[in-house]
């Protein structure tokens, strides 16, 4: 298994330094951050989180920096990585761009990926 190492980073206030803005989306809050450099081997991935997932990350959305080439398997590992404690099952239901995908798809720039958790119903 490749070593995914997701960093998260923050858009500048001026050009050097700015804290990161939660913003409301109802009851949810959302972190927005930004690169301050991409390099052309670098993915911005926007991840949408849900329910149990969400409220385990403390957020409904997280935005990722991970290499070129990282497959979905490897996103799943740096968002557990994140929160260690989160409960993700060992094969999450994802989404790339609102079409479900397999964990060995290869992610692109600007990708939105969804992590969806098991839904019970009756």
């Amino acid at each position: 298994m490749r070593h995914v190492a997701a960093r998260t980073t923050v858009r500048p206030r001026n050009v050097e330094d700015r804290a990161p803005r939660l913003h409301r989306r109802g009851a949810r809050d959302i972190l927005r951050c930004s690169p301050l450099r991409t390099t052309e081997s670098t993915l911005h991935l926007q991840v949408l989180l849900f329910a149990s997932y969400a409220d385990a990350l403390g957020a409904s959305e997280i935005v990722l920096d991970v290499p070129e080439g990282t497959t979905v398997r490897d996103l799943v590992t740096a968002v557990r990585a994140r929160a260690p404690h989160a409960a993700l099952p060992p094969h999450p239901l994802v989404a790339v761009n609102q079409a479900y995908a397999g964990p060995d798809d290869v992610l692109t720039l600007g990708d939105e990926v969804a992590l969806i958790p098991p839904v019970a119903g009756g």
